[in-house]
């Protein structure tokens, strides 16, 4: 009789800093036939949210890891019979290990020292904010300090009632849900979310601008343009290209928009790999891919790239190097019709571009003879925010007038 094999199906590696996730949806059932590269879960990690393939053909014999635990990268998840049924209990069977997708785990010692290891992200976050991670009590496996331990400790040591050596309070709750109310846990994209937006909070002086943007020439532009551009080459032309092309373009003249602060020292960017912030799941989540090498694209190029990565961010096939790298974020709130918005900062970046709606409003224009008149207009807020401890308004405005300038006075040649 045959041999079976059991492939243990492992938490897999999603980029170097990540060492957790956590097991969203199970796409199939235990005794179901799986096919090789078949969507067998789906996995989120604090940086993206992802279907893991099946790594062979077989039957899915044991679920390991439920959805809504997370677990370390390595830990087996599931088990996968191959070489026929599940196999009989007197059956021969060997087992092998093959972590999804193929990849090496980072560095993890022994099970006694778990409590010594910590992850890149987690031993820079430590660092920056002079924290003895000794200290610090660990949640993870074998009581190994994760990124949630050492930034639940950094905010409890800046209260008031810390510093003071006082016991802190007892956490506000409100009453139990009851009548129509639902209670529902956080999924682990919201919980980063969260985290991610409250610790930019924490670490960057916000500031915020807001342009009003003519965009005539741009509309007419586009009117166009964008026929040829679906027809011809299968590519969705946005406003949001035209103001990308116009961000990358105004970056190259004002480097610190394009640049990061580590420690005391400033980190300027030779390259601009922009952000696209993509709502998914019905707009309760968000992802931010990145455009490697944005400042190389002229429109055509700007417009295919932000279909591209919207429509793998929707449909999650996003990989970890989609969300790293990124120098500099454009969020689209506008073409739900937003008008004004205060963007909060995705770090480390140091500035975050809000584009609105594209709204007709009266606005008076001048001859060349300096008459006035009142004209109707194609108007859209641009709305900058900016990290004050390097970025000064002057600054800030005057890289906001180049891209307006820009998308002002955007002509046939710069397709």
């Amino acid at each position: 009789m045959a041999t079976r094999t059991q492939i243990e199906v492992v938490m897999p590696q999603m980029g170097v800093s990540v060492s957790e996730g956590t097991v969203v949806k199970w796409l199939k059932r235990e005794g179901q036939r799986v096919l090789a590269d078949e969507p067998l879960l789906e996995i989120s990690t604090d940086k993206v949210d992802t279907e893991v393939p099946s790594p062979a053909d077989g039957i899915l014999g044991s679920i390991v890891t439920l959805e809504g635990e997370t677990v370390a990268v390595g830990t087996t998840i599931a088990l996968i019979t191959t070489g026929g049924e599940a196999p009989a209990e007197q059956e021969p069977e060997s087992t092998t290990t093959v972590p999804i997708p193929p990849a090496s785990p980072e560095p993890v010692a022994a099970q006694a020292a778990d409590r010594a290891f910590v992850s890149p992200v987690v031993a820079r976050i430590a660092a920056e904010h002079s924290v003895d991670l000794e200290r610090v009590r660990g949640s993870g496996h074998g009581g190994r300090v994760t990124k949630k331990d050492v930034l639940a400790h950094i905010a409890a040591a800046e209260t008031p009632e810390a510093a003071a050596n006082e016991p802190l309070p007892a956490p506000v709750t409100s009453s139990a849900p009851s009548g129509g109310d639902r209670l529902e846990p956080m999924s682990q994209m919201r919980r980063s979310i969260a985290e991610h937006m409250r610790r930019s909070l924490d670490t960057a002086a916000h500031a915020t601008t807001v342009f009003e943007v003519d965009m005539s020439n741009v509309v007419a532009i586009r009117t166009r343009l964008k026929p040829e551009f679906l027809e011809r080459h299968g590519v969705r032309l946005t406003y949001l290209a035209f103001v990308a092309r116009a961000t990358v373009e105004a970056l190259r003249n004002w480097p610190w928009l394009n640049a990061e602060i580590r420690g005391h020292e400033i980190v300027t960017h030779s390259y601009i790999n922009l952000c696209i912030a993509v709502a998914v799941d019905g707009g309760k989540g968000l992802v931010v891919p990145a455009i490697r090498n944005a400042e190389g694209l002229n429109l055509l190029g700007m417009a295919r790239a932000i279909q591209d990565v919207g429509d793998r961010a929707r449909s999650k096939q996003l990989t970890p190097e989609d969300v790293q790298g990124g120098t500099f974020t454009i969020t689209n709130p506008g073409g739900h019709g937003s008008v004004v918005g205060t963007p909060i900062i995705n770090q480390p970046q140091v500035a975050i571009l809000d584009t609105e709606a594209l709204v007709k409003r009266p606005v008076v224009i001048s001859d060349d003879k300096g008459v006035d008149a009142i004209s109707v207009r194609p108007i859209m807020n641009l709305c900058l925010s900016f990290d004050h401890r390097l970025i000064d308004g002057a600054y800030a405005v005057q890289f906001m007038a180049e891209v307006r300038r820009s998308l002002e006075s955007w002509g046939e040649e710069r397709y």
